[in-house]
C-alpha cells in the first residue's frame, strides 16, 4: 500500500520536505507510519508525545488504521504570539 505522508512546521524542516510517498504493510495504523518515519529522521523522536495526527484532513489517533492511497499528516504544538 501507499500512502502520502504530510509534514507540518519543524517536522517538515528536520524531513527536508512537506510532502513524502511511503509504502506500508497492509493494516498498519498512523504510529507505525510514525515509527518508520522516526528511524528514517532521528529527531521526530522529540515530538512524538505532543503530535497530532491526520487521516485525509481529518484528525485520528495513532491506532488508526490508514488505507492505500491516504494522505496521513502529522501537525507538531505549535507555538507563538
Amino acid at each position: 500500500m501507499r500512502v502520502t505522508v504530510r509534514l507540518f512546521a519543524r517536522l517538515r524542516d528536520i524531513a527536508g520536505a512537506s510532502e513524502l510517498a511511503r509504502d506500508i504493510a497492509p493494516g498498519a495504523t498512523i504510529g507505525a507510519v510514525w515509527r518508520d518515519l522516526t528511524r528514517e529522521f532521528p529527531d521526530f523522536e522529540a515530538y512524538e508525545r505532543s503530535i497530532s495526527s491526520a487521516v485525509n484532513a481529518d484528525y485520528a489517533r495513532m491506532d488508526r488504521e490508514v488505507r492505500d492511497g491516504d494522505e496521513v499528516a502529522f501537525l507538531p504544538p505549535v507555538s507563538g504570539g
